[in-house]
């Protein structure tokens, strides 16, 4: 019985952990094409909704961005985006799924 629960509580964690993840990626790509390349990938309201649920209090598992979404993320703006540590990374993303 404890093991199953515990096997929940890990499972939700992860499952919290991945779904930040996610986001993050999401709304960097959509910041990253917006700024750099003047092209909407989502709606402003869908970008700043995204932008609220960002917890920067969840350690994902990869410090330097981490430690990035805490220091320069703000969910009013898409500015930060001009300081992301992989701004190359976000690039191919746009690249290979948005680009028109």
């Amino acid at each position: 019985m404890t093991m199953t629960l515990n096997s929940g509580i890990v499972r939700s964690k992860m499952n919290k952990i991945s779904e930040e993840i996610k986001r993050r990626i999401k709304v960097s790509v959509a910041a990253y094409a917006y700024e750099m390349k003047n092209e909407s990938i989502m709606t402003d309201e869908q970008f700043d909704l995204e932008c609220k649920k960002i917890d920067v209090t969840i350690t994902t598992g990869n410090d330097i961005m981490d430690k990035w979404f805490k220091q320069e993320f703000d969910p009013c703006t898409g500015q930060w985006i001009h300081k992301h540590p992989q701004l190359k990374r976000l690039d191919a993303l746009y690249q290979q799924y948005y680009r028109s």
